[in-house]
């Protein structure tokens, strides 16, 4: 239990909404390319919502995450945590309740992130 009412848990799910609306409209001011959007609602507790977008190389990457960071400081997420910023292979953001993954094309495909968790979670198994 998480001790919050269902209000309280649908007035951050709606905070959570509209930070994705502002993350893709940055990924778009930054060309960012293919972007997808994924509910997490039922899947995980990691957070409400991931997106996934790809850059045209790894400085492009790292171009739209440097984009990204500073309009979230703006925004006053400042605390987002980014990981892979020194390769700019994939680059993570992580907002707490929206999380962010940039890829170069081919390492996009190769994760394929939006098949592992844009699916339907499987019933859970009971053992007798």
């Amino acid at each position: 239990m998480t001790g919050k009412s269902p209000t309280e848990g649908l007035r951050e799910r709606n905070s959570s909404a509209l930070l994705v609306k502002q993350i893709v409209h940055w990924l778009d001011q930054a060309k960012a390319e293919e972007i997808v959007t994924i509910d997490l609602a039922g899947k995980t507790s990691i957070g409400d919502f991931m997106i996934v977008a790809s850059g045209r190389s790894d400085r492009h990457v790292g171009a739209i995450a440097d984009k990204v960071q500073d309009k979230l400081r703006e925004a006053g997420h400042g605390r987002a945590r980014i990981e892979g910023a020194d390769t700019c292979d994939w680059v993570l953001i992580d907002t707490g309740d929206v999380i962010v993954h940039l890829f170069r094309p081919e390492v996009r495909d190769f994760y394929n992130l939006e098949k592992m968790w844009a699916g339907e979670r499987p019933p859970e198994s009971t053992s007798h």
